[in-house]
């Protein structure tokens, strides 16, 4: 474990040990040690200053597209990256390559958090929203991977360019799977039947891959994904094969009425796509992981429907 002192609240409240808790600030996560050199990337915005001395108690107020966030939820997820570190694990990878990186300096704040599961189990790639004006990793990225990787499964979550629109959002995510391709012994990842999850506009992203493929956005020509986890996004553009789907919507979402989704489920399982549709009563957008709503308990549902279709791979079926 680490052995460090905090400021503020979080040196009365955060033990020993280097543990955020809700009384933590941002400031502490810009300055915990075992955040150095992608903290910043940790946060929702790329363009902004931030108050440092707001507790993680009031983090969703940096989330504007967003509901229901739960900072236990939030400083557990990034408890066990200051975990992680703290074993000798890295957390934290470019898939820009220097050059890359020089050639587009945005690329820069870009990045994939690795929460590991079992050595060589099969990959996830969060991809949080934001309306592709900031990435909320904090409510719909590491805990999700926090939960994904409790069931053995290797999680990433990615921190695309913000600002930019979904066309160059989406080129990120081709960018990160083609990586983790490329380097899946090096990761301890297994590369087949990978899943893609997004919210939002991270749902765009993922389900553009899986109806298209990484290279129709400029990454490798590697395999779909064969589950796709999307909550509550307008998304409606299919192909003839898709991976099975997993769709999450609040019935009250005003940003990505229910209606819409529905007619996207509805078109997907006439193309013989298996689908499992969840709507979630009184909830409306950017709900997350739903922790203490209607929705609490979808990411396990989730993780079961990419068990099932995992198990059925191995197995040698379709």
């Amino acid at each position: 474990m680490l052995s460090l002192l905090l400021t503020g609240a979080a040196a009365e409240a955060g033990g020993p040990q280097g543990y955020l808790t809700v009384r933590s600030t941002v400031g502490d996560i810009l300055r915990h040690p075992a955040f150095t050199g992608f903290g910043r990337l940790i946060l929702p915005w790329d363009d902004r200053d931030y108050d440092e001395s707001l507790p993680l108690t009031g983090i969703g107020s940096l989330l504007p597209y967003h509901t229901h966030v739960d900072p236990e939820s939030v400083t557990t997820a990034l408890n066990r990256m200051i975990d992680d570190v703290s074993s000798g694990k890295t957390v934290f990878y470019r898939f820009y390559s220097n050059t890359e990186m020089q050639r587009q300096p945005a690329r820069e704040k870009t990045g994939l958090f690795l929460f590991r599961g079992k050595p060589g189990a099969p990959f996830a790639v969060i991809c949080p929203g934001g309306g592709f004006s900031y990435v909320g990793s904090v409510h719909e990225g590491f805990p999700y991977a926090e939960a994904v990787s409790s069931k053995g499964f290797n999680a990433f979550v990615l921190k695309y360019r913000a600002g930019r629109g979904g066309a160059v959002a989406t080129e990120d995510l081709a960018a990160a799977v083609s990586y983790i391709f490329h380097n899946a012994a090096t990761l301890g990842v297994g590369t087949r039947g990978y899943s893609l999850w997004g919210s939002s506009a991270g749902a765009r992203m993922a389900a553009a891959i899986g109806s298209h493929g990484a290279a129709r956005y400029g990454g490798s020509n590697v395999p779909k994904p064969s589950v796709v986890v999307i909550a509550y996004t307008g998304h409606s553009d299919y192909a003839a094969a898709e991976p099975h789907t997993f769709v999450v919507v609040g019935e009250n979402d005003g940003i990505a009425p229910p209606a819409v989704m529905e007619r996207r489920v509805e078109a997907l399982r006439k193309s013989g796509t298996p689908v499992q549709y969840h709507k979630y009563r009184n909830l409306g957008h950017g709900f997350g992981p739903g922790i203490g709503t209607s929705a609490e308990g979808w990411l396990n549902e989730a993780i079961r429907f990419w068990e099932q279709q995992s198990t059925s791979l191995r197995k040698g079926r379709p």
